[in-house]
């Protein structure tokens, strides 16, 4: 059983500090301005003996529902319709609002068990305010600090009421595990049994969020003709061909010498953290402006990162002479991105959902290439015949000698040579290799790492 806990109030009083709280992990952006969330966000949560997956919502607001607080208020009250329970926040310091009256009433008119947390009580402060909201009609609020976890007590006695304990819940989650375990072989090559990690990333309004919604089939993200919506890197678990997935929505990232405000540098900051911990990327492009420097240097941040790569190339409906359109991309993709030579270019659009299955098989054709294994012996021999091919170069008058090479790791394919005078290898004779091992071995798209070590001598100590 796997209840949903679901936070929902106006803006700006403290939800996305107790979701982080109930999380365990500073997930949600927070920040002094109201109406910083903007998508519902999940994350598993703990509270004692209690598990259960928390929402953190956005602030509702009155206002009309096409504008993008209204869309923002619909994702809301999709939340509270779908969880088990809603946590009603309110600020206790500024007492009940206009606001907190309005949408108790739509809270109540739902029918799902809510439990009313006056925040923001530490210290006494907010003991007026506490008092108010008994008139909200939604029960007994509790006083609680979400900023200092004061309350919390309290909140796991109400919750206990209806969420399970971890011990009457051990069976199930035993169940769960072992199907997960015999789910192993359902076509996901993530190596470590969990969901492949894939984040969708681009420039603002590129059509990272759209893209997301057509994936899945559902309207789960914002999307607007607004520029900058998305602001928290949203993970949602999805299957593509029995393949179990986590995509990361992310933030637009724009020149870092435009990012100036607070709040657009946590965003990024956010998106970026969740490139470092994505195994595969998908760079989404616009199609009718590509490969714009922004572009390109989002495409190195993977590259230096390490990290899988496929590149969409959005709103290709747009595009008229497509055939020409693309024999360009490819030949500025060459010029452009050396490091990533080979990469996926994959033409889409994110609002008809074109060209997604192609997207998404190229995607996992790379993320097979990321984690490729070469045999020492088949590099040995190639390296032999690269250097035959290609000798390396003189230095101070004596030749350097390759003599042996090896495998280090995968994800990304990372390599070893061992060299007579490895400090002495030119840079032009490393990207030589690389570029010959990628072509050998069959290996587009992904960034190479070859280092040059210097090989023990077996007569020094005699």
């Amino acid at each position: 059983m796997n209840i949903s806990v679901a936070i929902v109030g106006r803006p700006n009083v403290g939800k996305s500090t107790l979701f982080n709280r109930l999380a365990g992990r500073r997930l949600a952006l927070v920040d002094d301005q109201p109406g910083v969330t903007r998508d519902r966000r999940e994350a598993d949560a703990s509270l004692g003996d209690l598990r259960f997956r928390i929402i953190d919502t956005a602030g509702l607001d009155d206002v009309d529902q096409e504008s993008l607080e209204g869309r923002m208020r619909a994702q809301t009250e999709q939340a509270i319709r779908a969880a088990d329970v809603c946590l009603f926040v309110m600020d206790a310091r500024s007492g009940v609002t206009p606001l907190d009256n309005y949408f108790a009433e739509i809270v109540r008119k739902t029918g799902t068990p809510t439990i009313l947390l006056a925040n923001k009580c530490e210290g006494g402060a907010g003991k007026s305010g506490l008092y108010d909201a008994f008139s909200l009609g939604l029960g007994d609020p509790i006083p609680l600090s979400a900023e200092h976890g004061e309350g919390t007590s309290d909140l796991h006695a109400a919750l206990k009421v209806i969420i399970p304990n971890e011990h009457d819940e051990g069976r199930d989650r035993g169940k769960r595990r072992r199907s997960h375990n015999e789910d192993g072989e359902d076509g996901s090559v993530s190596l470590d049994g969990q969901p492949v990690r894939v984040a969708i990333i681009g420039r603002p309004n590129a059509g990272k969020s759209s893209l997301v919604n057509t994936l899945i089939g559902e309207d789960r993200l914002l999307t607007g003709p607004e520029a900058g919506i998305t602001r928290d890197s949203i993970a949602i678990d999805w299957q593509w061909n029995n393949r179990r997935i986590k995509l990361f929505d992310t933030a637009g990232l724009r020149k870092k010498a435009r990012v100036v405000e607070k709040l657009e540098r946590l965003s990024v900051n956010d998106a970026l953290r969740a490139v470092r911990f994505a195994e595969l990327v998908i760079l989404v492009i616009d199609a009718t402006q590509p490969f714009e420097k922004q572009d390109l240097q989002i495409a190195d941040l993977v590259s230096q990162e390490g990290r899988a790569l496929v590149i969409a190339v959005n709103k290709w409906d747009l595009v008229e002479d497509r055939g020409q359109a693309m024999k360009d991309l490819k030949e500025q993709c060459s010029r452009l991105l050396p490091q990533m030579a080979g990469v996926s270019l994959v033409p889409i659009s994110a609002l008809s959902g074109f060209g997604l299955d192609n997207l998404m098989t190229a995607a996992f054709k790379t993320y097979t290439i990321w984690n490729h294994r070469v045999s020492t012996a088949a590099l040995n021999d190639w390296l032999h015949e690269a250097t035959q091919r290609h000798n390396p170069p003189a230095s101070k008058g004596r030749r350097l000698r390759l003599r042996y090479m090896t495998q280090a790791k995968t994800r990304p394919p990372t390599f070893v040579v061992f060299c007579s005078r490895a400090s002495e290898l030119p840079d032009a004779y490393v990207r030589y290799l690389i570029n010959s091992l990628r072509d050998s071995f069959d290996l587009p798209g992904v960034p190479i790492r070859l280092f040059v070590r210097k090989g023990k001598n077996p007569y020094v100590d005699k």
